[in-house]
């Protein structure tokens, strides 16, 4: 069965009232929902809350999900909106990614452990990762979303073009815009 059908079959009965399909839900995308959010607010704690109230509200919209539609797209749609409500209430300030502006209080964001074979490589592996993460803070909030999505949370062009209600080439675009600005970061580090 693939990941798309059994997605459907939990959905279908979360909706006919059997809590643990859901549950299997949640550990399927809990860690996922909460790199995206972490990388989008920057805060793994609040990003730990968002995942939950994302959870809840996907919860309560069950009943409207369509079928057809792959469920990972919608759920991370749902995430998506919940983002772009809590920009809207923070009031964060936003520019044009025509703009050449960096944001200079760019701060960490949370590290995820990885299982790596020795203690030299990790701390390889960490320092990049390390000045990735720094990059990617650094670079306009709407290309960091794309940029995560395509490269963390391996979504297709396609299916980020969905979340987003933007054409595929639009999206291909500024996934490319991100990279190059996180490049750029990263070259001016050497």
């Amino acid at each position: 069965m693939s990941s798309m059908d059994e997605d459907k079959k939990l959905v279908e009965r979360t909706v006919r009232g059997d809590k643990e399909a859901f549950e299997m839900i949640i550990r399927k995308y809990q860690q996922p929902m909460a790199n995206y959010i972490g990388r989008m607010v920057g805060e793994r704690e609040l990003a730990l809350d968002f995942t939950q109230e994302v959870f809840i509200k996907t919860y309560s919209a069950l009943p409207s999900y369509q079928p057809d539609y792959k469920f990972s797209t919608w759920l991370f749609k749902i995430a998506s909106n919940f983002i772009i409500d809590y920009w809207r209430k923070k009031k964060i300030d936003t520019f044009s990614i025509d703009q050449q502006q960096a944001l200079e209080d760019a701060k960490p964001l949370p590290q995820i452990p990885d299982n790596e074979p020795s203690v030299v490589k990790k701390f390889e592996i960490s320092e990049l990762r390390e000045r990735i993460e720094k990059a990617l803070d650094k670079i306009p909030s709407s290309l960091r979303e794309l940029f995560v999505w395509r490269h963390i949370n391996e979504f297709s062009y396609e299916e980020i073009a969905e979340i987003k209600d933007l054409p595929v080439g639009t999206i291909k675009n500024r996934v490319f815009q991100a990279k190059e600005l996180i490049r750029k970061h990263l070259e001016e580090k050497t």
